[in-house]
């Protein structure tokens, strides 16, 4: 199958794993979109490659044998598409895409998935009704993992993600006093975690989708178990450029916390602090990658809060 793939996809892959790395997996990526295809079911009928698509893996619009609209979703293995798998297979569809049967396709990595309206997300929606229905749909992910669960808790997870961080800190000691306070953030809050349910680990509004089935279904998981506060604190960040760009925006981020703590009944200081320590993380991690400028919008993000 001769294409190209998405430029924001090519771009992404170079920021997340580095050019060598994205090339080699690009490079091979024909053959394993044919394997994918093959597995599958012989008469899966390709039709186009969603563009602009996500940043982390490539998707075919595709249709089964029967016709019915559906999505072929492939993605490097360090994106750990069997931890995507698992969960999505946890939900079965309750606030989230439907993973659909296909035996074959489970060692190739790629899945089969429900075709959402994958141009038409909640940042469509104005900010007020965005942020309410993103939170009616992460609530339904919040259930009990599955006995013998394949996932990282939040502290294995963050527990990686501080080196970045002190690193960042290190060569750059004007972010120290922010990494600290991340830092002891995280070191609180992992010493009195209140539950382990399963989470997103990436929600935010573009992560929510249009459907036939349900209004709004959440895609693109990156699982693990922890506590809820976790889980939204990444939803608190959303539209980021545009609380920068706003005069308001330090009373506005520190309004969100407030409202969706509260409507999610959250405790409010646990989601400050997971906001907080995300946020930091993000942007050191941001800027390592090169990416300057986003790192700086979420780093000023942070020292709001």
């Amino acid at each position: 199958m001769g294409f190209e793939p998405p430029q924001r996809l090519v771009r992404a892959l170079g920021e997340m794993y580095g050019d060598g790395a994205a090339a080699e997996w690009l490079d091979h990526l024909p053959t394993l979109t044919e394997q994918a295809i093959d597995a599958a079911g012989p008469d899966l009928t390709v039709e186009r490659v969603a563009a602009p698509g996500g940043r982390s893996a490539l998707v075919l619009l595709v249709r089964q044998a029967d016709g019915t609209p559906a999505a072929l979703k492939i993605a490097p293995p360090r994106a750990e598409p069997e931890q995507e798998r698992a969960a999505l297979a946890h939900w079965n569809g309750w606030g989230a895409v439907k993973l659909l049967d296909a035996p074959d396709l489970d060692a190739s990595g790629a899945l089969l998935l429900e075709r959402l309206h994958h141009e038409v997300s909640l940042r469509s929606l104005p900010e007020a009704k965005a942020l309410l229905e993103a939170a009616g749909t992460v609530r339904r992910l919040w259930v009990e993992p599955p006995a013998g669960h394949p996932f990282e808790t939040v502290a294995e997870r963050t527990g990686r993600q501080t080196e970045g961080m002190r690193a960042a800190a290190a060569a750059d000691p004007e972010l120290a006093p922010l990494v600290d306070a991340a830092l002891a953030a995280r070191t609180e809050l992992i010493e009195g975690s209140p539950e382990l349910l399963l989470l997103h680990g990436n929600f935010r509004q573009s992560k929510v989708l249009s459907g036939e089935r349900a209004p709004w279904l959440t895609v693109g998981p990156e699982p693990l178990v922890g506590e809820r506060a976790y889980d939204l604190a990444r939803l608190v960040r959303d539209r980021v450029e545009d609380l920068i760009a706003s005069p308001g925006g330090p009373v506005t981020a520190r309004r969100r916390v407030k409202k969706l703590a509260e409507s999610l009944e959250v405790e409010q200081a646990r989601l400050h602090g997971w906001t907080l320590f995300r946020a930091v993380e993000s942007g050191t991690r941001a800027l390592a990658e090169g990416r300057r400028q986003m790192g700086e919008v979420n780093l000023e993000f942070a020292g709001w809060l």
